[in-house]
């Protein structure tokens, strides 16, 4: 089973995301899947990633022995933790697209072989995408550009 720690160790992570997200997610108004409150996209997402990190943990149980754990991604993991931060903080004050494209690029240039000019693209065509969704088909009220750039 020694290999198969790395799957057991993902499928607890993913657990632990999905219970904050979810346990957060109680704390504000859920609302329907016609009329989402604030905390209905967050308790959906926790709950999908309690299901996967299950799926993961037991599909460890089931393959049995796997690869070595490796050396840890610090710098992903910092960039990672960093994006989700700047996103946190700024995206009252800055607004959901400079925050957003912050944030997408930070996390894209975490991987591994990651490069400054697909990481812009990605932060780009992720930024885009998530305002048809969510500002425009689901109607959200998020401001594009916040108070602390509106002059």
């Amino acid at each position: 089973m020694h290999g198969a720690r790395k799957d057991l160790l993902a499928g607890a992570v993913f657990v632990g995301f999905g219970l904050a997200f979810a346990i957060t997610a109680s704390t504000y108004e859920v609302g329907s899947a016609l009329r989402m409150g604030p905390g209905y996209f967050p308790l959906v997402l926790g709950s999908l990633l309690v299901l996967l990190g299950i799926a993961i943990a037991v599909k460890a149980f089931v393959a049995g022995e796997g690869d070595d754990l490796g050396p840890v991604p610090w710098k992903a993991g910092a960039l990672i933790v960093a994006a989700l931060l700047f996103f946190g903080y700024t995206v009252r004050g800055l607004g959901l697209v400079p925050s957003l494209l912050v944030t997408v690029f930070l996390t894209a240039m975490a991987g591994r072989n990651a490069r400054v000019i697909p990481s812009a693209v990605i932060a780009v065509s992720l930024t885009a995408l998530s305002i048809l969704i969510f500002v425009i088909a689901l109607q959200l009220r998020l401001p594009y550009v916040g108070p602390w750039l509106e002059g």
